[in-house]
């Protein structure tokens, strides 16, 4: 059976990822993970996260991914002692050193080895696993030929897992000094800054300069297979899902622990569909464009199939316009309760009515309706729902069930 597994940067998106489709959540608590800038858990939080995913058959693995310093290991010993003790699933792992100390003090967790680990080959997957690794996650820069080979390589029992969705680090797996150069903070310890996408602007013929620090030049050189803008892609594999199904993967990583509960539940919800449609026959799968339509209604950089299809040096997968293309405004949540054909909402963004809505139910793309027919709690009609977390009832023409997301939509 093949994992579905989603990003989890707090309660919120945990809660989207598994009721969307997630079979596994991945997340990190307040120390050693490689987003710091994420919201997180605490080991409280933690422990309650855990149980939420378990009473609902989702495993949750924990990022223990940063470059710990010599200074830092007790601190670190005690926290993994925390994770066993809290039942986490697994951990993920980057450092030679962390995974000998967690071999050492928790000895029967599961630990799967972080991209950061940079695993390109057989040798090196198999070698990890003799070190106690039950899962390899690969580096994104391998072709679905590598994987492949990869997979004829390596032990039957050792898991392979891929990106398939979100952003791409134009470094290689992650490896980025850019952020320290700049702003001092450590891109390998959980804190970059993403300076790859920055505007730069020309210096001088021969160099360039970030927009905001003109002074600070850095010199060009092109060497024969050129020069490229740094700013990467984002990667989205919905239209490949035979291919992958058929490549020895066995768990489909969704980047994204910085985005919206939105982001987090559309992105399961359409990898969900399109995999389920293919476990039903293989041989009748039909990709349906709505898919790739769903993708496109959240945050992203222009899509690309990051390097599964192309060689880094033939097609670096770099941008040709800066910014993000910007997800659809998510108006309201579902609080499961009806009263006939309305529906209780909590607000997320500003509901107006007449407004064109799409609302979304997992397993199901969105569906168009017309907000109509506004209440507050006091039953009080009301022309538009203003206020952050605001209840209020809507008229809305379909099932309705807890967690179903309005979105806006065109006309």
């Amino acid at each position: 059976m093949k994992e579905l597994l989603c990003p989890a940067g707090n309660f919120e998106k945990m809660k989207s990822a598994i009721l969307y489709g997630a079979d596994a959540v991945y997340l990190a608590s307040d120390m050693f993970g490689m987003r710091a800038a994420a919201d997180n858990f605490t080991l409280e939080e933690l422990d309650e996260a855990v149980k939420y995913a378990h009473q609902r058959n989702v495993k949750v693995y924990v990022t223990v991914n940063t470059m710990p310093h010599t200074c830092e290991y007790e601190r670190l010993k005690k926290y993994l002692k925390s994770y066993d003790e809290i039942g986490v699933d697994a951990l993920i792992i980057s450092d030679l050193g962390v995974l000998m100390l967690a071999k050492e003090t928790i000895p029967n967790m599961e630990i799967h080895i972080s991209t950061q680990a940079s695993i390109v080959s057989g040798a090196s997957a198999t070698s990890y696993y003799n070190l106690g690794a039950k899962r390899v996650v690969l580096a994104r820069e391998l072709s679905l030929k590598e994987i492949q080979e990869i997979r004829r390589t390596t032990p039957p029992d050792l898991e392979l897992e891929c990106f398939i969705h979100g952003s791409m680090c134009i470094s290689y797996s992650g490896r980025c000094l850019l952020s320290n150069y700049y702003t001092g903070r450590d891109a390998n310890r959980g804190a970059c800054a993403q300076p790859c996408r920055w505007n730069y602007k020309n210096a001088n013929p021969i160099s360039f300069a970030e927009e905001k620090r003109l002074e600070d030049t850095l010199s060009i050189e092109e060497y024969k297979e050129g020069s490229f803008i740094m700013s990467s892609k984002d990667m989205c594999m919905i239209e490949h899902i035979p291919e992958l199904m058929e490549s020895g993967i066995d768990s489909f990583k969704i980047e994204g622990r910085m985005k919206s509960a939105y982001y987090t539940a559309i992105c399961a919800n359409t990898y969900k569909m399109a995999m389920n449609e293919y476990l039903k026959n293989p041989n009748e799968y039909k990709y349906d464009p709505r898919w790739l339509r769903e993708l496109e209604s959240v945050s992203h950089r222009e899509y690309a199939t990051g390097f599964y299809f192309d060689n880094p040096m033939d097609n670096p997968q770099t941008v040709t316009q800066n910014g993000y293309l910007r997800e659809k405004a998510y108006l309201c949540v579902a609080t499961g309760e009806r009263e006939g054909e309305f529906a209780y909402f909590v607000q997320r963004n500003k509901v107006c009515e007449n407004d064109p809505c799409e609302i979304i139910t997992p397993g199901e793309c969105g569906k168009k309706f017309t907000a109509l027919e506004l209440y507050n709690e006091k039953g009080e009609k009301i022309e538009s729902a203003p206020h952050p977390s605001m209840k209020f009832k809507m008229k809305v023409p379909y099932d309705v069930k807890e967690g179903d997301i309005v979105r806006s939509s065109e006309r």
